[in-house]
């Protein structure tokens, strides 16, 4: 399938799921008026652009290297909250940031540093999964006015129907639907997996972990998804792991770690110094 056919059916499936959730919860189908535009630009960034570089990201990339480098969500994330939340962004994570980025740049040119290796298809595929994953940060920031007002589901529901309008110029003049005769079983399959649990539960729990916990927290779980992406594509695709990938990896995990870590350490502190200066029990904002 090409990647336009396979993100429009997926979400499609997606769609009707968390439809079905919001009727058996018997909440409202179509979203204020006043909150469409914002839905519409949600859509836009974390359906229409984030998938649309993913998906064909991964037509020349592997499986294994793509999950390290969404490992580097939580430090875009983490540089957002700087610049949009002015959170203080000391040396741990700059140096974090720093740790994070040389893993990138191996696991983006498997450790040949030199200008030629952007010729490679390979190397252009992990240049779109990596702007895939600032991308990801965005939308995770981008969203969190409308989720308080509407609640997860709903806000998931309206971003994710109005993304995949979007999509619709480019799948109905391809007819991509005549794809579908060519699938097997397995791919069917991946299809409603896709479908269902990664587009509509996936993208529903991302927002409802969001509606719970600080955005750090819940990027703080994509630790995980570079392990299991190397598992899953070496025991389902039989992809190829080198000593490369695996150094730039862990210093992926690395650098996402000591950003994730610097934040709580730092405001730890500077409560502590503040209830020092007032030698009261309360500290300022």
């Amino acid at each position: 399938m090409t990647p336009v056919t396979l993100i429009v059916s997926r979400f499609g499936l997606g769609i009707l799921t968390l439809l079905l959730i919001l009727r058996v919860r018997g909440e409202r189908l179509v979203p204020p008026a006043d909150t469409l535009p914002a839905l519409a630009l949600m859509g836009f960034v974390g359906i229409f652009i984030h998938q649309m570089l993913q998906a064909h990201g991964l037509t020349l990339t592997t499986a294994v290297r793509t999950g390290w480098l969404i490992g580097l969500i939580p430090i875009w994330s983490a540089i957002l909250s700087a610049i949009v939340l002015r959170e203080r962004f000391g040396p741990q994570k700059l140096m974090g940031l720093a740790i994070g980025t040389l893993g990138a740049v191996l696991l983006v040119t498997k450790g040949e540093l030199s200008w030629s290796v952007l010729a490679l298809p390979t190397t252009r595929g992990d240049l779109l999964i990596l702007a895939s994953t600032v991308n990801w940060a965005v939308y995770t920031v981008l969203g969190h006015r409308t989720l308080k007002r509407l609640g997860s589901a709903r806000a998931t529901t309206g971003a994710m129907f109005l993304g995949w309008v979007m999509l619709l110029p480019f799948f109905v003049p391809a007819a991509g639907w005549r794809e579908y005769s060519g699938l097997s079983a397995v791919g069917i399959g991946s299809i409603l997996f896709l479908g269902i649990g990664c587009s509509g539960l996936g993208y529903l729990f991302w927002y409802a972990a969001l509606e719970r916990l600080e955005a750090s927290r819940v990027a703080a779980f994509l630790y995980l998804e570079p392990f299991v992406t190397l598992v899953a594509a070496v025991t389902l695709l039989r992809e190829p792991v080198t000593a490369v990938t695996i150094i730039g990896g862990l210093l992926v995990l690395a650098g996402v770690w000591a950003v994730q870590r610097a934040p709580a350490a730092e405001s730890a502190a500077g409560l502590r110094l503040a209830a020092g200066r007032s030698g009261r029990h309360t500290t300022e904002p």
